[in-house]
């Protein structure tokens, strides 16, 4: 079983989870695991035995990574999804002992989480699909702008653009957002009149803090 002291936020993109876990770490004088947090690990990995993961590592032409099928980016994103759990836990593992609460914007199946942990210790945060496509490039990641230009840089731009907006499409559909609101969790539905406190508050209460 995972440790009672971590509590994990799942979810699809653009829903929060990554402002939630960085204001329970303050508020709670807790850890802070946002998005990718497993990458500390990636230098040292086995290609064979990671080959998700170091698929982009050892990419030696970036232009390949855009030019990919949605089901060829969906089995990639499945295949990453897996192999991020397995180094999440073994990170987890390790931070569970410094005894603080444990925050964790995470990758983590569902399925692992009902076998793993309860209902206290798992929340689900959504937002419409149609905002992961939409709004992909709005903000100023440095990896989301380079992607964009990537795109821009293609010989036909209006048609990678549109190839890609399809494999973001399939990673966030509507058929992965009913899987989470159905896990039997906790949910929280982004709301753009709700304030961040207002969140935080919801958040407190799914987690049994307040």
């Amino acid at each position: 079983m995972i440790p009672d002291n971590i509590y994990f936020i799942n979810g699809n993109a653009f829903a929060g989870k990554s402002t939630m876990v960085k204001c329970l770490a303050k508020k709670y004088n807790g850890i802070a695991c946002n998005e990718n947090y497993h990458e500390q690990l990636m230098e040292g990995l086995n290609s064979q035995a990671f080959p998700c993961l170091t698929y982009t590592r050892d990419l030696e032409d970036w232009h390949d990574f855009i030019r990919r099928t949605p089901d060829e980016y969906e089995r990639w994103i499945r295949g990453v999804m897996l192999e991020c759990e397995e180094l999440e836990l073994q990170i987890l593992d390790s931070l569970s002992e410094q005894g603080k609460p444990v925050f964790v914007d995470t990758n983590v199946t569902i399925e692992t989480l009902k076998r793993t942990t309860d209902k206290w210790h798992v929340l689900i945060m959504l937002a419409d699909p149609g905002i992961s496509v939409s709004r992909f490039f709005d903000r100023p990641d440095r990896e989301k702008q380079f992607l964009f230009r990537l795109l821009l840089d293609e010989p036909d731009p209006e048609r990678a653009m549109e190839n890609f907006r399809q494999c973001l499409m399939r990673i966030n559909s509507w058929d992965n957002y009913n899987a989470f609101l159905n896990a039997g969790f906790p949910v929280i539905l982004r709301d753009e009149s709700r304030s961040i406190e207002d969140t935080l508050a919801l958040a407190e209460a799914a987690f049994g803090l307040k």
